[in-house]
């Protein structure tokens, strides 16, 4: 099994780091950092794909979505036969209610 992302989850974790940087004059190295957190959080799904709570806000879609949190940042991902498909990246200080899209 592997950690597959999807478009949507890379470009939110770019919007992210964009923020960061350009927004909250972040520097650089530092939001490399949290993007390393976020990924290496990503990686550890495998170890037991089941160890997250649902995510209720996703609940609509009729697809169990579960989410795992870093810091301020929830990843949420969806799992298949062969793989873990991230669907996004979601920074919680936003209102929840824009993960529904």
């Amino acid at each position: 099994m592997k950690v597959i992302y999807s478009d949507n989850a890379l470009e939110q974790l770019q919007n992210i780091l964009d923020f960061l940087v350009h927004t909250q004059e972040m520097p650089p190295h530092k939001a490399i950092q949290i993007r390393d957190q976020i990924l290496d959080r990503a990686d550890e799904i495998l170890v037991n794909i089941y160890m997250s709570q649902k995510e209720d806000y996703l609940e609509h879609l009729q697809v169990s979505h579960r989410r795992v949190v870093v810091s301020h940042y929830k990843i949420i991902y969806t799992i298949k036969e062969e793989y873990i498909l991230i669907t996004d990246i979601f920074d919680t200080r936003q209102d929840p209610k824009k993960m529904k899209g």
